[in-house]
Formats: structure tokens, sequence, C-alpha cells
């Protein structure tokens, strides 16, 4: 895994064909740059950004802010049920995860002034976010 994200750079340095995009373990990871994309074309206003622990802890209360936002109905009430949940074949060693805190850091941080979000439990394992229950 570790050897796949350092040779990364050099795999998707050529013109990126949605073949090569597989590749891309880490450049998919820089939202901001994805989000700065976005706010090019639209207010920010008009954007609602979710995050994923929000969803994965809190989904109906989640859920609920995003019909508000798109000013529809909510839905019924939906069973907080997860579903295909399989486990990580392996947990990511103390290496990896230092290597991709290092990656990452710095975009976790402008990730957090650019949507005024706390990401500290992205921080709190070596700057990662938490994994899913199983791992």
């Amino acid at each position: 895994f570790l050897d796949a994200l350092k040779e990364e750079p050099r795999r998707i340095a050529q013109p990126l064909s949605i073949e090569s995009r597989r590749f891309a373990y880490v450049d998919r990871g820089f939202y901001s740059s994805q989000l700065d994309r976005v706010f090019k074309f639209f207010p920010r206003e008009q954007v609602h950004i979710v995050k994923f622990e929000d969803f994965r802890d809190r989904k109906q209360e989640t859920l609920d802010g995003i019909f508000e936002f798109l000013g529809v109905k909510s839905l019924r009430r939906i069973r907080d049920k997860d579903r295909n949940i399989v486990p990580y074949e392996r947990t990511m060693t103390p290496e990896e995860r230092k290597y991709l805190s290092e990656v990452f850091s710095a975009e976790i941080t402008k990730l957090e002034q650019m949507l005024g979000w706390d990401c500290s439990d992205w921080k709190g394992r070596g700057g990662s976010p938490k994994p899913p229950a199983g791992d």
C-alpha cells in the first residue's frame, strides 16, 4: 500500500485518463482543490458540503439539514442501520498512517479554514479520518 502511495505521483504525471485515475489514491483526497473548482461556478451559499463522519454518526439530522438546504420536505425517518459492512482486509501500518498524515496535514488545515469545520477527528489518529467500525 505504501509503495502504491509513493508511486502515485509518477503514475498520474501524464494526462489523466479514466483508467489512470484508479491510481490517484491520494490525489482524490485533496478536496480543497475540487471545491475551489466548484466554487468557480457556484456561489458558496448554493453548495452544501457534508462531512462523512457527520452523516455516518447522525444520519437523520444530516439528511434533514440537506433537505432544508434544498428547500424540500424531509423524507420519512430512516432506519439507522448500516448495511453491507465489510471489514478491511488489514489496517494501516504506523508507517503508512504517518506518511498519509504528513501528506494531508496542510490539506486538512485548508479544509478547516475553507469550510469552517473542525477536523480534529481526522488528525486524532495520525492525521487520517477514523475508519468505519470494524477496523
